[in-house]
């Protein structure tokens, strides 16, 4: 087969190929990705490669960890979410954590390895007063040296204003899926919201953290229509979560048809080479993942994992398995 020479790889993936039905020039188009999708595993992962290591050191991981600063009770519908309020799940609506047990968190995550701390709170959207605790937080956060993110839902406008001027580096907001599979996933709130928000957070000059959550029910043409939103963002996100459907008892999708894990390693090979300066991360679904399935993730162009114990409300791999996972393929963590 002929692969491309990396710099036709590099070219293909900062020019334009195709034009949306805006008129905008799109860098990507559906078909393209799922060409991608559809190529021999092995030339497949040999593309992905080739394009990591134009723009990463090759045996780096980004380490994050992921706190839940406000959880349960949400009004949203979304079919994977156990803090979804109209759930049975077992998730019981808590108060905001104070600032203090923020930090506390965020030194101990420091301590075992982690350059960045995010933080969630199950919300359609923060309120003014909820904002200004979360200024609180982050700043609080970014004086012990760590990066900062947050996922807070919906943005009202000059809230991203706000994150910003208080030093939060990273802003989450995921696409979750393609448009077209959306309502099939989430009913309380639309595609344009969540377009709109991102665009606020680039506004107000905060790092887009942007990606979605595979194996729903969805096809192969849904996970490259997902590949394609995000890689047509002008930019594309700095940072770029990949989710396996984690399912829990009480949600809809609970009992959805597993994905083959070949099948999440494709999908992150297509990120990497749609969105080659990107941090691509391993996100929810890492503990029913064997050693090798991540091995290959991270050969496929993954360079980020969420670190800890528990990530909002599902379990994550212990710290101790994740450092001897990393040891054991000879990564290291990036400051």
């Amino acid at each position: 087969m002929n692969l491309d020479t990396s710099s036709n790889l590099e070219t293909k993936t900062e020019q334009s190929s195709a034009t949306g039905n805006s008129g905008r020039m799109l860098r990507w188009s559906i078909g393209e990705i799922l060409a991608l999708l559809d190529m021999p595993f092995n030339d497949l992962l040999y593309r992905a490669q080739t394009v990591h290591r134009q723009h990463h050191d090759p045996n780096g991981v980004q380490l994050s960890t992921l706190i839940s600063v406000k959880t349960g009770g949400c009004p949203e519908d979304c079919g994977y979410c156990p803090q979804a309020a109209r759930y049975h799940t077992g998730v019981e609506n808590q108060a905001m954590l104070s600032v203090d047990e923020v930090v506390t968190a965020a030194s101990a995550a420091k301590a075992k390895g982690a350059s960045r701390f995010c933080m969630g709170a199950a919300w359609r959207g923060p309120k003014q007063r909820d904002i200004e605790k979360m200024t609180e937080m982050i700043r609080a956060v970014k004086s012990l040296g760590m990066e900062t993110c947050a996922t807070l839902g919906l943005l009202k406008p000059g809230q991203a204003q706000q994150l910003g001027e208080a030093g939060l580096d990273y802003y989450n907001h995921n696409l979750d899926t393609a448009p077209e599979f959306y309502e099939e996933i989430i009913t309380t709130r639309q595609y344009q919201d969540r377009l709109d928000t991102l665009q606020d957070v680039r506004d107000a000059g905060i790092n887009v953290c942007c990606g979605g959550i595979v194996g729903m029910g969805e096809t192969r043409e849904s996970r490259a229509g997902l590949i394609a939103q995000l890689a047509n963002l002008n930019p594309y996100p700095e940072s770029v979560p990949i989710n396996h459907l984690v399912q829990v008892k009480g949600t809809p999708l609970y009992g959805t048809a597993a994905l083959d894990p070949m099948e999440f390693v494709r999908t992150i090979a297509a990120a990497r080479i749609t969105m080659p300066k990107a941090m691509v991360r391993l996100s929810a679904g890492r503990q029913e993942m064997s050693d090798a399935v991540q091995a290959l993730c991270f050969l496929a162009g993954a360079n980020s994992i969420f670190y800890g114990d528990k990530l909002l409300t599902t379990g994550n791999p212990e710290t101790d398995r994740d450092r001897a996972l990393l040891d054991k393929l000879g990564l290291h963590a990036l400051s």
